[in-house]
């Protein structure tokens, strides 16, 4: 019976040690935070769709740190104390970076030491403004209108509107129980854009539902949204 309880013993001090090991490991003591926004007002995507990228001078590419873009234009990242350079690579989100001061590039010099709550200013190609959800005989009705931005070489038309709808926060191709679409085509007026579709059955059933509006730029993977909104039946 010695002869079986002294190996495990020594086993389980052993993995008691390593334990204690990880634990004394320095954790990351610095949160980067902010939105990315135009002119101070947060831009909409889609969930997991869109991130941003940051690294510490010296490292290799392949260390880099990829942050997630929530869909309400917000990130966040733990990392510890540095000099951090923070970009976006150009085929991520519905919009372009602008050039900073500092490096005369896209890249943003950041310096760590503690929490900072930085935003991050860009410039989309559209804007989704007045937008406005209304239900009337089981049917929801989505109006807004279009502002175009950016209006040099770099000007993009648009593709497609889309109207999203679930049964949660989480709207947009991947997580919807309806959706609605209208081709540039059928778009007359961009100052005035509609776009209808039924309400299904909620199963379980709930007097509520959340809706949003995407819109699919030429060109440009990323779709741009509008904020997610409570709709009441």
């Amino acid at each position: 019976m010695k002869k079986i309880l002294l190996p495990f013993l020594i086993g389980v001090i052993s993995m008691v040690m390593v334990s204690c090991e990880y634990d004394n490991y320095e954790k990351p003591n610095a949160r980067l935070y902010g939105n990315i926004v135009y002119q101070g007002e947060p831009i909409n995507v889609k969930y997991n769709d869109v991130k941003l990228e940051l690294w510490e001078p010296g490292w290799q590419l392949s260390n880099r740190i990829e942050v997630a873009v929530s869909p309400e234009g917000g990130y966040s990242a733990l990392v510890f104390d540095g000099l951090y350079k923070l970009i976006i690579p150009s085929h991520q989100g519905p919009f372009r970076s602008i050039e900073n001061a500092e490096t005369n590039s896209d890249t943003i010099l950041v310096q760590l030491k503690g929490n900072l709550n930085m935003d991050i200013e860009v410039e989309p190609y559209y804007m989704i403004r007045n937008n406005q959800f209304s239900v009337n005989g089981g049917v929801l009705t989505a109006t807004f209108a279009l502002e175009k931005i950016i209006k040099d070489v770099d000007a993009k038309d648009i593709e497609m509107i889309y109207l999203y709808m679930n049964k949660t926060k989480f709207v947009d191709s991947n997580y919807q129980i309806a959706d609605a679409e209208l081709a540039a085509d059928g778009i007359a007026d961009m100052n005035s854009i509609s776009l209808s579709r039924t309400i299904p059955e909620l199963v379980p059933a709930q007097d509520y539902f959340f809706a949003r509006v995407g819109v699919k730029i030429a060109g440009v993977e990323d779709l741009l949204f509008s904020a997610v909104e409570k709709v009441n039946k």
